[in-house]
């Protein structure tokens, strides 16, 4: 009750700053030009960014992929910077993170852009737009981090657009959260460099990483991106120490074959662990893909299965509101030990992250 009443006490105080999102032009603020991280000079005042697998090769006056890093004289410069587009207080559920201060809220922001191009997008219009074709917010790291501290939120959390791409806003953020105790999560879609994941890590301490499929052909087809990049990511985040959860949005026709599903799990297994949390979610029609049927429930049941059959030990259905396979089980003794209806959390049968019931570890950051 007391996480609930302090949860709507932050909408409360921040309702001027719920849903700060429009198609309307960018509010102009006197933003100082933020230099980029992770760039090469070239000839001719060209540059190459070289942050996430991609490598732009920018021309002055003209920007990335992502459209939010730009070539100004030969300098990168990431013009989305202290911009954010979308600033909410969610339920840390909603990032997903089942296994990471459950109940709790996260203080939640992005800018616009992404360095994918995702035909199912659920924030498409903010993701794939360009900043001044957006209202935002005026919002320093510093003054981000004193909203959020003033929130109730326990953690500051970089989602709904693709946080590598406001890099430099969000390792500015996590920083300063860190230094006055606020944990730092991120939903990302894992497609960024090894050298600016493994600094960023430094300061996260939890993530959800959007593996889309099992196939590079997908990947290719369907986000315009790469696999092989996404699964370097995971990997550095395990070997970094963050906690890891999966979320794998399941499309009826294009990644739900069982032997791609069989393959991604024990890959799961092999390289990051039985106790990753995975969550499969179900598609609804969005973006450019309107003419594509909602994931039948039935499917993500069956990779549900399969996952566990391959040994994962936390598996999850998600967008299926009510659905028993949104409860965390024990392992060992398999009652419930989180039991949930959408994000919000009615029972928590933990002692000390262990099942109440048996005494078994559960995985994951309780408090």
């Amino acid at each position: 009750m007391k996480s609930y009443l302090r949860f709507i006490c932050a909408l409360i105080i921040f309702s001027g700053l719920l849903c700060v999102c429009s198609f309307l032009p960018g509010i102009v603020a006197a933003i100082p030009v933020h230099e980029a991280l992770f760039y090469q000079k070239l000839d001719n005042k060209k540059v190459k960014c070289q942050l996430c697998p991609r490598y732009c090769v920018i021309l002055p006056g003209k920007r990335g992929y992502c459209r939010v890093r730009e070539n100004q004289d030969g300098r990168l410069v990431s013009i989305s910077y202290a911009k954010p587009v979308a600033i909410h207080i969610d339920p840390i559920e909603k990032k997903p993170l089942f296994h990471f201060l459950p109940s709790k809220t996260a203080f939640s922001v992005a800018t616009a852009g992404c360095n994918l191009n995702c035909k199912f997008c659920q924030n498409w219009e903010i993701s794939q737009g360009r900043p001044e074709e957006l209202s935002f917010t005026s919002l320093t790291p510093q003054e981000l981090v004193n909203k959020a501290k003033e929130s109730f939120s326990p953690a500051v959390a970089f989602t709904y657009t693709e946080p590598t791409v406001f890099y430099e806003y969000m390792l500015e953020t996590a920083q300063l959260a860190r230094s006055l105790g606020l944990k730092n999560v991120m939903h990302s879609n894992g497609y960024i460099n090894e050298q600016p994941l493994r600094r960023l890590a430094k300061y996260l301490d939890a993530a959800n990483i959007d593996l889309k499929g099992f196939k590079e052909e997908y990947y290719a087809k369907i986000c315009e991106g790469s696999l092989e990049p996404v699964l370097k990511s995971l990997k550095v985040l395990k070997e970094e120490g963050v906690h890891l959860e999966i979320t794998n949005l399941v499309l009826s026709g294009f990644n739900d074959d069982p032997e791609s599903i069989t393959r991604m799990c024990i890959w799961i297994k092999d390289n990051l662990g039985a106790q990753t949390p995975l969550h499969f979610s179900r598609f609804f029609p969005m973006y450019k893909l309107l003419g594509l049927n909602p994931t039948p429930v039935e499917t993500l049941e069956n990779a549900g299965k399969i996952a566990i059959n391959c040994g994962l030990k936390y598996v999850y259905v998600g967008n299926v509101p009510g659905h028993s396979a949104e409860n965390t089980f024990c392992p060992k003794c398999g009652k419930i030990v989180i039991k949930r209806s959408g994000y919000i959390v009615q029972e928590l049968n933990l002692l000390d992250g262990k099942c109440k019931f048996c005494g078994e570890k559960i995985e994951g950051v309780w408090e």
